[in-house]
């Protein structure tokens, strides 16, 4: 409780960085992946547009966001699908899916569908999405024109501390001619490699931050181990997140794209890293 009292205090010490504002439009045959903030991407893939993670919230409780979102619902297209990974408020924030559906419903008449791990939906369920999907690892389903697959994580998937039933992992979400691997929350394993030769995802996002005390390594990756999961993965290029948006770890906040690029460029690859600001889109 010391921890998290010190880790909220910091996160009020600083005024908010950073403009929101609306994501740059893809052209047809091209995707589209902009950065939110944290662990929230919005895709324009195969013709759709989709959220992951997404949380627009400055609170969580009481801790505070450290940069503004990169788009604000109410920036973004009508949303087609939303995808969460587990049931962590930085990652399932009911405010924030609450404002997606309300968006999308005013600007579209349906509201968006959803996809969580089983044991999530409950907590879903009374947001006003059209359908609530629920996926184990390695299920996959056809989503609104999308091939979207559960991939395995080394995480815990609890919304409260003794909540314990609640699934967790990560997602590829593909079209005919693109596809996208979104790992959710993850201490390193052997499951990179295997995702990469399953699924041969050509984007991998992957987080940096939140690894100190070495404790939370059992949970959560460093950068050098992020770069080894893209390497295994076999993805072509690599874009950051969990990270500089809220104070998770006791590392300094620009600690981890330090030693992410330190080590991508140890390995000849600092060509194949992109770093996006909130609200920057990477077109492929």
């Amino acid at each position: 409780m010391g921890q998290l009292w010190r880790l909220v205090r910091e996160s009020h010490e600083h005024p908010l960085q950073g403009q929101s504002r609306a994501p740059e439009t893809v052209l047809d045959g091209e995707l589209g992946i902009t950065f939110i903030g944290h662990s929230s991407f919005f895709f324009q893939i195969g013709g759709r547009n989709v959220l992951i993670d997404p949380v627009f919230s400055r609170r969580l409780i009481l801790l505070r966001r450290q940069r503004n979102p990169g788009s604000l619902p109410e920036q973004l297209p009508p949303i087609d699908l939303v995808l969460v990974t587990h049931a962590h408020m930085d990652h399932l924030d009911i405010p924030s899916l609450r404002r997606i559906v309300r968006s999308t419903r005013r600007r579209r008449g349906v509201a968006p569908e959803i996809v969580v791990p089983e044991g999530v939906e409950d907590l879903v369920a009374p947001l006003g999405f059209r359908r609530v999907h629920t996926l184990a690892w390695w299920q996959q389903e056809e989503i609104a024109g999308l091939r979207v697959v559960m991939t395995p994580c080394r995480h815990w998937g609890a919304r409260l501390f003794n909540d314990t039933h609640r699934g967790y992992g990560g997602y590829v979400v593909a079209s005919e001619n693109h596809s996208v691997y979104h790992s959710g929350d993850t201490a390193w394993f052997d499951g990179f490699a295997e995702i990469g030769r399953r699924l041969q995802p050509q984007v991998a996002l992957l987080p940096i931050g939140a690894y100190f005390p070495d404790s939370y390594r059992a949970v959560h990756v460093s950068p050098e181990e992020a770069v080894r999961a893209f390497v295994d993965s076999g993805a072509e290029w690599m874009v950051p997140m969990h990270f500089g948006t809220f104070r998770l770890g006791r590392e300094p906040m620009e600690e981890p794209l330090e030693r992410l690029r330190t080590e991508a460029a140890r390995l000849g690859i600092e060509d194949r890293v992109r770093v996006l600001a909130e609200g920057d889109t990477l077109r492929l």
